[in-house]
C-alpha cells in the first residue's frame, strides 16, 4: 500500500483519475490534476487562498442563470475562451477568423426576414450591417443562418436588463440566393463588462481594463461548413487594443461608414442620417467537405 507524501501525492492521484473513462475523460482529468499540483507547488499555495479560491468559485456558480454566465466570463477574461477559439478554429487564411462566444448570447432568437430592422423601439444611431456570404471559393451561399445579438446604445444587453421580456437586439436572418444579408439595426456601444459579480470584483484588484470595444456578434451556421462565431468591430471606438476578453482580431474591425438621409441598402428611404458597415463572411468547409489539405 502507498501511503500519501507530498513527494508521491500527485502521482497517486493521476493513477487514480487515469481510470476515467472513456480513454479522453482520463486524459483530461489526469491533465488537470497534474497541472493544479504544479500549480499550487510553483505558488506555495496557503490554505486560506485556497478558501478563497473555492469561494470564488462558489459565488461564480451561485450569480449565474440561463441568462447571466459568469464562468464563461471568467474564461473569457483569463483569456482561456479565446485560446480555446484559437486551437479548434484554424481556418484557412480567406476564412473569416472566429471569436468567443461571450456571456450574452441567447438561445431562441425570432427567424426574421432580409433587411428587418432587430432594433425596433430601441434608441440608437440606424445602422445596416451588409455584405454575402460566401464560401472559401468565392461562391455565394444561400439560406444561410446568421445569429446576431448586440449591446445597445448604452452598453447593455437584453440580458442585463431585468425588465425586458421579449427579444431585444437580437435576431436569426437569412442569406438570400446570391449569398446577400442585410442586418438592420442600431450603432452598438462598447461597455464594461458586468462588474458586480466575482469576476467584476477580481478584475478590480488589478489594472486590466474592463472595457470592450463596440461590436457586434454573429453566430453562421451552414451545412457542409464549420460553424463561424465571430465579432464586428467598430473601427475607431475606444478599447480596440484593450480588449478584456482579447477577443478583438484586425480583420474584424469594420468602418461605419456615415450615409446621408435618402436610399437604404435595402431599397427602402431614410428621414435620417445612418451608418453602413460592409463585411463579407467566408465561411470555412467542414472537414470532409472539400477542405484544403
Amino acid at each position: 500500500m502507498a501511503f500519501v507524501t507530498e513527494e508521491n501525492l500527485t502521482a497517486l492521484a493521476e493513477k487514480r483519475w487515469a481510470t476515467a473513462a472513456p480513454p479522453r475523460l482520463a486524459e483530461l482529468t489526469t491533465a488537470l490534476v497534474r497541472h493544479l499540483h504544479a500549480f499550487a507547488r510553483e505558488v506555495r499555495l496557503t490554505e486560506d487562498e485556497w478558501l478563497a479560491a473555492v469561494e470564488w468559485l462558489a459565488a461564480t456558480g451561485r450569480i449565474s442563470d440561463d441568462k447571466r454566465q459568469e464562468f464563461i466570463l471568467a474564461s473569457d477574461v483569463l483569456g482561456l475562451s479565446t485560446l480555446v477559439v484559437q486551437l479548434n478554429n484554424r481556418f484557412e487564411p480567406e476564412a473569416t477568423p472566429a471569436t468567443v462566444l461571450g456571456p450574452f448570447h441567447i438561445d431562441g432568437s425570432p427567424t426574421v426576414p432580409y433587411a428587418h430592422d432587430m432594433s425596433d423601439g430601441v434608441e440608437g444611431t440606424p445602422l445596416y450591417v451588409t455584405g454575402r456570404v460566401l464560401g472559401l471559393d468565392g461562391v455565394p451561399l444561400p439560406d444561410v443562418v446568421l445569429d446576431v445579438w448586440q449591446a445597445d446604445a448604452d452598453g447593455a444587453y437584453e440580458s442585463q436588463l431585468p425588465e425586458v421580456d421579449e427579444a431585444r437586439l437580437r435576431a436569426k436572418y437569412r442569406t438570400r440566393e446570391d449569398g446577400s444579408y442585410c442586418v438592420r439595426t442600431i450603432a452598438p456601444r462598447g461597455y464594461a463588462i458586468p462588474m458586480d459579480g466575482p469576476v467584476g470584483d477580481l478584475i478590480a484588484r488589478t489594472a486590466i481594463s474592463h472595457f470592450r470595444p463596440a461590436h457586434i456578434h454573429f453566430l453562421i451556421e451552414h451545412p457542409g461548413h464549420e460553424r463561424l462565431v465571430t465579432h464586428l468591430f467598430q473601427q475607431g471606438s475606444e478599447y480596440l487594443d484593450s480588449d478584456v476578453v482579447f477577443g478583438t482580431k484586425d480583420r474584424l474591425v469594420v468602418e461605419f461608414t456615415e450615409r446621408p438621409a435618402g436610399r437604404t441598402p435595402d431599397g427602402g428611404e431614410s428621414r435620417t442620417p445612418y451608418l453602413q458597415a460592409e463585411f463579407d463572411f467566408v465561411l470555412q468547409p467542414s472537414a470532409g467537405a472539400g477542405s484544403r489539405p
